[in-house]
Protein backbone atom coordinates (compact mmCIF):
# COMPACT_ATOMS: atom_id res chain seq x y z
CA UNK A 1 0.00 0.00 0.00
CA UNK A 2 2.65 2.52 0.59
CA UNK A 3 4.49 1.78 -2.01
CA UNK A 4 1.07 2.36 -4.78
CA UNK A 5 0.95 5.79 -2.28
CA UNK A 6 4.16 6.76 -3.72
CA UNK A 7 3.24 5.95 -7.39
CA UNK A 8 0.43 7.69 -6.85
CA UNK A 9 1.91 10.69 -5.26
CA UNK A 10 4.40 10.74 -7.98
CA UNK A 11 1.88 10.16 -10.80
CA UNK A 12 -0.29 13.03 -9.68
CA UNK A 13 2.52 15.46 -9.85
CA UNK A 14 3.78 14.47 -13.52
CA UNK A 15 -0.21 14.56 -14.32
CA UNK A 16 0.07 18.12 -12.87
CA UNK A 17 2.84 19.56 -14.93
CA UNK A 18 1.51 17.83 -18.24
CA UNK A 19 -1.78 19.65 -17.20
CA UNK A 20 -2.09 22.82 -19.21
CA UNK A 21 1.67 23.62 -20.25
CA UNK A 22 2.90 23.41 -16.95
CA UNK A 23 6.14 22.82 -17.90
CA UNK A 24 6.83 26.15 -18.99
CA UNK A 25 6.61 27.18 -15.55
CA UNK A 26 9.34 25.15 -14.48
CA UNK A 27 11.55 26.62 -17.40
CA UNK A 28 10.78 30.49 -16.29
CA UNK A 29 11.73 28.98 -12.41
CA UNK A 30 15.20 28.18 -13.92
CA UNK A 31 15.65 31.09 -15.81
CA UNK A 32 15.14 32.90 -12.66
CA UNK A 33 18.22 31.66 -11.19
CA UNK A 34 21.17 33.69 -12.05
CA UNK A 35 24.73 32.53 -12.22
CA UNK A 36 26.39 33.57 -8.48
CA UNK A 37 22.51 32.20 -7.13
CA UNK A 38 23.81 28.72 -9.12
CA UNK A 39 27.58 28.97 -7.76
CA UNK A 40 27.08 29.56 -3.94
CA UNK A 41 24.27 26.80 -4.11
CA UNK A 42 27.07 24.43 -5.59
CA UNK A 43 29.28 25.16 -3.52
CA UNK A 44 26.33 25.37 -0.53
CA UNK A 45 25.67 21.56 -1.12
CA UNK A 46 29.82 20.75 -1.66
CA UNK A 47 29.87 22.26 1.74
CA UNK A 48 27.40 19.52 3.06
CA UNK A 49 28.86 16.53 1.79
CA UNK A 50 31.97 17.69 3.31
CA UNK A 51 30.16 17.81 6.38
CA UNK A 52 28.68 14.72 6.52
CA UNK A 53 31.86 12.94 5.17
CA UNK A 54 33.31 14.19 8.21
CA UNK A 55 30.68 13.08 10.84
CA UNK A 56 31.11 9.45 9.25
CA UNK A 57 34.95 9.72 9.40
CA UNK A 58 34.13 10.91 13.07
CA UNK A 59 32.76 7.93 13.69
CA UNK A 60 34.58 5.29 11.80
CA UNK A 61 37.78 6.75 12.81
CA UNK A 62 39.20 3.13 13.97
CA UNK A 63 38.32 2.19 10.37
CA UNK A 64 39.55 4.74 8.12
CA UNK A 65 42.50 5.42 9.63
CA UNK A 66 43.54 9.26 7.63
CA UNK A 67 41.29 8.04 4.88
CA UNK A 68 38.74 11.02 4.25
CA UNK A 69 38.70 10.94 0.89
CA UNK A 70 37.13 7.31 1.68
CA UNK A 71 34.23 8.67 3.69
CA UNK A 72 33.80 11.53 1.32
CA UNK A 73 33.37 8.67 -1.46
CA UNK A 74 30.76 6.22 0.60
CA UNK A 75 28.58 9.36 1.45
CA UNK A 76 28.99 10.71 -2.50
CA UNK A 77 27.80 7.63 -3.77
CA UNK A 78 25.27 7.34 -1.15
CA UNK A 79 23.81 10.39 -1.43
CA UNK A 80 23.25 10.14 -5.04
CA UNK A 81 21.69 6.34 -4.67
CA UNK A 82 19.43 7.75 -2.22
CA UNK A 83 18.09 10.52 -4.45
CA UNK A 84 17.48 8.08 -7.21
CA UNK A 85 16.57 4.36 -5.98
CA UNK A 86 13.15 4.49 -5.16
CA UNK A 87 11.53 3.47 -1.71
CA UNK A 88 14.37 4.30 0.07
CA UNK A 89 16.31 1.59 -1.22
CA UNK A 90 19.47 3.50 -2.05
CA UNK A 91 20.13 3.44 1.86
CA UNK A 92 21.20 0.00 1.08
CA UNK A 93 24.66 1.21 -0.21
CA UNK A 94 25.99 3.08 3.31
CA UNK A 95 26.18 -0.74 5.09
CA UNK A 96 27.75 -1.97 1.60
CA UNK A 97 29.91 0.36 0.72
CA UNK A 98 31.44 0.37 4.66
CA UNK A 99 31.74 -3.39 4.61
CA UNK A 100 33.77 -3.09 1.39
CA UNK A 101 36.01 -0.25 2.41
CA UNK A 102 36.42 -0.79 5.90
CA UNK A 103 35.18 -4.33 6.86
CA UNK A 104 32.68 -2.75 8.84
CA UNK A 105 30.51 -5.57 10.35
CA UNK A 106 26.37 -5.20 9.28
CA UNK A 107 24.83 -5.03 12.33
CA UNK A 108 27.22 -1.90 12.89
CA UNK A 109 26.67 -0.20 9.94
CA UNK A 110 22.93 -0.39 9.94
CA UNK A 111 23.16 1.05 13.44
CA UNK A 112 25.13 3.86 12.09
CA UNK A 113 23.05 4.50 9.32
CA UNK A 114 19.87 4.21 12.09
CA UNK A 115 21.63 6.94 14.29
CA UNK A 116 22.85 9.38 11.22
CA UNK A 117 19.06 9.18 10.15
CA UNK A 118 17.74 9.78 13.97
CA UNK A 119 19.88 12.55 14.30
CA UNK A 120 18.99 14.61 11.03
CA UNK A 121 14.66 13.83 11.74
CA UNK A 122 15.69 15.13 15.60
CA UNK A 123 17.45 18.31 14.06
CA UNK A 124 14.91 19.23 11.38
CA UNK A 125 12.06 18.59 14.09
CA UNK A 126 13.63 20.86 16.71
CA UNK A 127 13.76 23.51 14.01
CA UNK A 128 10.10 23.03 12.95
CA UNK A 129 8.62 23.29 16.08
CA UNK A 130 11.47 26.62 16.86
CA UNK A 131 10.05 28.24 13.78
CA UNK A 132 6.48 27.04 13.26
CA UNK A 133 4.41 30.18 12.88
CA UNK A 134 1.84 29.91 15.48
CA UNK A 135 2.77 27.65 18.02
CA UNK A 136 1.69 28.87 21.22
CA UNK A 137 4.92 29.48 23.43
CA UNK A 138 4.29 26.94 26.21
CA UNK A 139 3.66 24.07 23.29
CA UNK A 140 6.71 25.33 21.62
CA UNK A 141 9.28 25.00 24.35
CA UNK A 142 7.14 21.65 25.65
CA UNK A 143 7.91 19.98 21.80
CA UNK A 144 11.64 21.54 21.99
CA UNK A 145 12.24 19.94 25.61
CA UNK A 146 10.82 16.59 24.86
CA UNK A 147 12.89 16.16 21.43
CA UNK A 148 16.22 17.23 23.26
CA UNK A 149 15.38 14.92 26.10
CA UNK A 150 14.38 11.75 23.75
CA UNK A 151 18.02 12.45 21.74
CA UNK A 152 19.90 12.83 25.45
CA UNK A 153 18.47 9.15 26.85
CA UNK A 154 18.19 6.73 23.58
CA UNK A 155 22.18 7.16 23.51
CA UNK A 156 22.07 6.14 27.26
CA UNK A 157 19.26 3.89 27.30
CA UNK A 158 21.66 1.86 24.30
CA UNK A 159 24.67 1.77 26.33
CA UNK A 160 23.05 0.69 29.86
CA UNK A 161 23.90 -3.16 30.59
CA UNK A 162 21.15 -5.29 29.90
CA UNK A 163 20.79 -9.56 29.64
CA UNK A 164 19.01 -9.75 25.95
CA UNK A 165 21.94 -11.86 24.51
CA UNK A 166 21.16 -14.64 26.93
CA UNK A 167 17.51 -14.64 25.99
CA UNK A 168 18.06 -16.37 23.15
CA UNK A 169 16.04 -16.11 19.44
CA UNK A 170 14.90 -12.61 18.55
CA UNK A 171 16.39 -11.03 21.82
CA UNK A 172 19.44 -12.45 20.48
CA UNK A 173 19.42 -10.89 17.83
CA UNK A 174 17.80 -7.64 19.10
CA UNK A 175 20.88 -7.64 21.55
CA UNK A 176 23.37 -7.59 18.78
CA UNK A 177 21.53 -4.08 16.67
CA UNK A 178 21.49 -2.71 20.31
CA UNK A 179 25.14 -3.32 21.00
CA UNK A 180 25.62 -2.11 17.60
CA UNK A 181 24.07 0.84 18.11
CA UNK A 182 25.31 1.91 21.75
CA UNK A 183 29.01 1.64 19.57
CA UNK A 184 27.66 4.08 16.88
CA UNK A 185 26.52 6.84 19.52
CA UNK A 186 29.83 6.16 21.54
CA UNK A 187 32.11 6.32 18.66
CA UNK A 188 31.12 9.35 16.65
CA UNK A 189 32.57 12.14 19.84
CA UNK A 190 30.94 15.38 17.85
CA UNK A 191 27.92 13.87 16.11
CA UNK A 192 25.75 16.08 16.99
CA UNK A 193 28.00 19.02 16.20
CA UNK A 194 28.54 17.43 12.68
CA UNK A 195 25.21 17.23 12.16
CA UNK A 196 24.07 20.82 13.44
CA UNK A 197 26.78 22.12 10.90
CA UNK A 198 25.37 19.95 8.17
CA UNK A 199 21.49 20.94 8.38
CA UNK A 200 22.77 24.75 8.87
CA UNK A 201 24.84 24.54 5.52
CA UNK A 202 22.12 22.65 3.64
CA UNK A 203 18.78 24.23 4.91
CA UNK A 204 20.76 27.47 4.13
CA UNK A 205 21.57 26.80 0.64
CA UNK A 206 18.23 25.24 0.03
CA UNK A 207 16.66 28.39 1.42
CA UNK A 208 18.74 30.84 -0.79
CA UNK A 209 17.88 28.44 -3.83
CA UNK A 210 14.68 28.61 -3.53
CA UNK A 211 14.17 32.26 -2.77
CA UNK A 212 15.87 33.02 -6.46
CA UNK A 213 13.21 29.90 -8.03
CA UNK A 214 10.06 31.54 -6.60
CA UNK A 215 11.18 34.65 -5.94
CA UNK A 216 10.98 35.60 -2.98
CA UNK A 217 12.64 35.97 0.28
CA UNK A 218 15.21 34.42 1.81
CA UNK A 219 12.10 33.74 4.96
CA UNK A 220 9.92 32.32 2.27
CA UNK A 221 12.89 30.05 0.90
CA UNK A 222 13.83 28.50 4.43
CA UNK A 223 9.89 27.90 5.21
CA UNK A 224 9.83 25.96 1.76
CA UNK A 225 13.10 24.19 1.95
CA UNK A 226 12.15 23.29 5.78
CA UNK A 227 8.39 22.09 4.72
CA UNK A 228 10.07 19.29 1.73
CA UNK A 229 12.78 17.96 4.20
CA UNK A 230 9.45 17.71 7.27
CA UNK A 231 8.11 15.71 4.13
CA UNK A 232 11.26 13.63 3.26
CA UNK A 233 10.91 12.31 6.41
CA UNK A 234 7.35 11.12 6.29
CA UNK A 235 6.33 7.30 6.62
CA UNK A 236 5.05 7.54 2.80
CA UNK A 237 6.90 9.43 -0.11
CA UNK A 238 7.14 9.82 -3.67
CA UNK A 239 9.03 8.02 -6.01
CA UNK A 240 12.64 9.30 -5.35
CA UNK A 241 10.71 11.75 -3.17
CA UNK A 242 8.51 13.24 -6.20
CA UNK A 243 5.44 14.40 -5.15
CA UNK A 244 5.75 14.41 -1.72
CA UNK A 245 8.95 16.49 -1.78
CA UNK A 246 7.10 19.30 -3.69
CA UNK A 247 3.81 19.56 -2.06
CA UNK A 248 5.59 20.03 1.44
CA UNK A 249 7.71 22.69 0.22
CA UNK A 250 4.78 24.29 -1.11
CA UNK A 251 2.36 23.95 1.32
CA UNK A 252 5.40 25.20 3.97
CA UNK A 253 5.43 28.68 1.64
CA UNK A 254 1.28 29.01 1.30
CA UNK A 255 1.54 31.21 4.62
CA UNK A 256 3.52 33.83 2.87
CA UNK A 257 1.72 34.33 -0.16
CA UNK A 258 2.95 31.98 -2.79
CA UNK A 259 0.45 30.44 -4.79
CA UNK A 260 0.60 26.74 -4.21
CA UNK A 261 0.75 26.08 -8.33
CA UNK A 262 4.27 28.93 -8.06
CA UNK A 263 5.45 27.32 -5.04
CA UNK A 264 4.97 23.23 -6.74
CA UNK A 265 7.00 24.24 -10.05
CA UNK A 266 9.45 25.77 -7.70
CA UNK A 267 10.30 23.06 -5.51
CA UNK A 268 10.37 20.76 -8.29
CA UNK A 269 12.92 23.00 -9.85
CA UNK A 270 15.12 22.45 -6.49
CA UNK A 271 14.29 19.21 -6.32
CA UNK A 272 16.02 18.84 -10.00
CA UNK A 273 18.57 20.74 -8.90
CA UNK A 274 19.27 18.59 -5.77
CA UNK A 275 19.41 15.40 -7.42
CA UNK A 276 21.62 16.79 -10.60
CA UNK A 277 23.96 17.75 -7.71
CA UNK A 278 23.63 14.39 -5.94
CA UNK A 279 23.85 12.42 -9.47
CA UNK A 280 27.06 14.32 -10.40
CA UNK A 281 29.33 14.05 -7.63
CA UNK A 282 28.31 10.23 -6.72
CA UNK A 283 28.93 9.87 -10.38
CA UNK A 284 32.76 11.43 -10.19
CA UNK A 285 33.08 9.66 -6.96
CA UNK A 286 32.32 6.31 -8.32
CA UNK A 287 34.91 6.94 -11.04
CA UNK A 288 37.62 7.88 -8.43
CA UNK A 289 38.79 4.85 -6.95
CA UNK A 290 39.09 4.48 -3.03
CA UNK A 291 42.55 4.90 -1.72
CA UNK A 292 43.63 1.25 0.42
CA UNK A 293 44.59 1.37 3.61
CA UNK A 294 47.99 1.55 4.31
CA UNK A 295 49.79 -1.95 4.45
CA UNK A 296 52.32 -0.84 7.19
CA UNK A 297 49.85 0.99 9.94
CA UNK A 298 51.65 1.82 12.70
CA UNK A 299 48.42 1.05 15.01
CA UNK A 300 48.54 -2.79 13.71
CA UNK A 301 50.84 -5.66 13.97
CA UNK A 302 52.80 -6.99 11.19
CA UNK A 303 55.12 -9.07 10.04
CA UNK A 304 58.46 -7.78 9.95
Amino acid sequence: MKRLLAIAASLALLAWLAWDGRWQGLGDAFRRLDPLAATLALAGFAASYALRAGRVYDEFRSDARGRFGTCLRIVLIHNAMVNVVPFRGGEAAFPVLLGRNFGTPLARALASLFWFRLQDALVVAVVAVTVWPGLPLPLRLTGITALVAFAWYLPRWARAPHAWAERGGAAAKLAKLRNAFADSTRHARFGWIWTLANWSVKLATQAWLLASLVPATLSVGAAGALGAELAAILPVQGVAGFGTYEAGSAAAMLPNGVPFASGLQAALALHLFVIACAVASGALAWLVPARAASARDPDRPHLS
